[in-house]
């Protein structure tokens, strides 16, 4: 169950549901709220195929391109730690997404918004490590409902807690993933390099 909680936790913080909602609400500005639950839930449900699929292609994708778990491992850390950055020190401006015209199909909401290289390169990772891809499953789907559920509550959420409260939610994110993607580091390096174990945190 712990298990379970912390990968639906990490996932959590790679889809970033409250950091993508800005962009949402700026793509989707010109539609009418049905027509934004009905292209928020294909998406997401695009996004969500898109990872399942890689929980069971993961190992045939290592083996193609002869990778190792531990470059699988130390360049995921590399991407967090990117990712992590970005959020905690954001550039850009979502509304350079509105420019887009029409239906915004697959790209770029389902990927790399929903299912981007991080959240890819994770499942792809913990479906190497573990034993019991039924768990793995089951946290994409609950990562994938609660993600879902925050993007078509999008525009009372930025209602309710504003620009500056959204964009600080998202550094907070943005610390914790830093965190963990420094753990993965150090954890592929020491297996790369036959290092002795790190001492835990008692």
């Amino acid at each position: 169950m712990q298990e379970l909680l912390s990968t639906v936790f990490l996932l959590l913080l790679l889809l970033d549901p409250l950091g993508n909602i800005p962009l949402l609400l700026s793509l989707l500005r010109g539609f009418s709220p049905s027509d934004r639950q009905r292209i928020v839930l294909r998406e997401s449900a695009i996004a969500g195929g898109v990872l399942l699929i890689f929980v069971f292609v993961g190992d045939w994708l290592l083996a193609a391109m002869r990778l190792s778990e531990q470059a699988l491992e130390i360049s995921g850390g590399l991407i967090l730690f990117m990712i992590a950055l970005r959020m905690v020190f954001p550039v850009g401006s979502s509304d350079e997404a509105a420019d887009m015209d029409g239906d915004p199909l697959i790209v770029p909401l389902a990927i790399p918004m929903i299912a981007g290289p991080s959240a890819l390169a994770t499942v792809l990772l913990n479906a190497r490590q573990t034993d019991h891809p039924t768990s793995l499953v089951l946290a994409i789907v609950i990562a994938v409902i609660i993600n879902t559920l925050i993007l078509l509550s999008a525009g009372r959420l930025a209602r309710l807690f504003g620009k500056a409260g959204l964009a600080a939610m998202e550094r907070l994110m943005g610390l914790i993933l830093t965190t963990i993607a420094v753990q993965m580091l150090i954890s592929g390096v020491r297996v790369a390099f036959s290092l002795p174990p790190q001492p835990m945190i008692p």
